[in-house]
């Protein structure tokens, strides 16, 4: 199998893996659990299986893995570990802001709200870091802009959304756009299994700083959170980290952007399938229109890729 191929079917299932996350934060607020205990066990036991996974692979391969994909062939300045571990609170931060608005409105808008993610980091490279965006980035934002008026029932008049989940789902956008700014600019010269641990480190100290661990010791824990909380982990913390370690390396990052759109429709699928969401056909149109916002830009640097590859 070719080489891009086997990295794209990586994005593409990681992709898929973060999609499922709403609905099963959705379940799990039906049986009861509350956005500390999700967010919480979540992060614990993405931690603990992260690290578990680096030590591994740091004493079956000492030299070098499949899973090394994120260290450099050149040598490149160290990074404290704490700043890696600052910049995945941020990641904390998703996971708080956005589970809170999953809680609030369906997983179906959730997804929506974050994946604004796009022009906001746009907006934000703009402001601090004087990143003048090219005319095809503000296309995609128009774009996006246009889709998410469609794809947010704004003309279904039996679909009323609450303005607080409104506020937690653009908040989660935001944190999300501070984070992949911020890791993409610390800690590029360690493994990818070692940054992604030191980076759910620090979410998970966030979580717990704003949510104490109480159910460590009052039996929710084993009671039935645990099932959830390593769900959450392996499909939100494991997974998509790893395969995207993986699979971008070999697709390249605009075909890797490209099938990491997954997410969008797969969260609105699941919402629909799963949960038995409503789903109206303007807003399956408003996801199509995201979709193709993401696409866009990513498709013209795979072009000017080819191009530049065959002169």
């Amino acid at each position: 199998m070719d080489k891009r191929v086997k990295g794209s079917i990586f994005v593409f299932l990681g992709a898929c893996s973060f999609g499922v996350l709403s609905t099963i934060v959705k379940t799990a607020y039906g049986e009861g659990y509350t956005l500390g205990h999700i967010t919480g066990s979540q992060t614990f036991f993405g931690m603990l299986l992260l690290w578990i996974l680096y030590l591994l692979q740091k004493k079956l391969f000492p030299t070098r893995s499949s899973y090394d994909i994120g260290k450099e062939s050149e040598p490149q300045p160290k990074t404290a570990w704490w700043k890696v571990c600052a910049a995945g609170m941020f990641t904390g931060l998703v996971g708080i802001f956005y589970y809170q608005c999953v809680k609030l409105l369906p997983a179906s808008i959730s997804i929506i709200l974050l994946m604004q993610y796009l022009w906001i980091s746009i907006v934000i490279e703009a402001i601090i870091f004087k990143k003048k965006p090219t005319r095809i980035q503000l296309i995609a934002v128009c774009i996006v802009l246009i889709g998410t008026v469609f794809a947010g029932g704004v003309f279904n008049e039996s679909l009323t959304l609450n303005p607080t989940g409104i506020a937690f789902g653009f908040l989660a956008a935001l944190a999300y756009a501070l984070f992949l700014i911020t890791s993409g600019r610390v800690g590029n010269e360690l493994p990818a299994l070692k940054k992604s641990a030191l980076m759910i480190t620090g979410s998970c100290i966030l979580t717990f700083i704003i949510f104490p661990p109480l159910f460590f010791f009052d039996g929710v824990l084993f009671d039935g959170l645990y099932k959830w909380g390593l769900a959450l982990a392996v499909f939100g913390t494991v997974i998509p980290p790893l395969f995207f370690s993986i699979g971008i390396p070999k697709t390249g990052v605009s075909l890797g952007a490209i099938f990491s759109t997954a997410e969008l429709p797969v969260a609105v699928l699941s919402s629909y399938l799963i949960l038995r969401e409503n789903v109206a056909l303007l807003q399956w149109m408003g996801v199509a229109i995201i979709l193709i916002a993401i696409v866009l830009p990513n498709l013209k640097s795979l072009a000017n890729r080819n191009k530049n590859r065959l002169l």
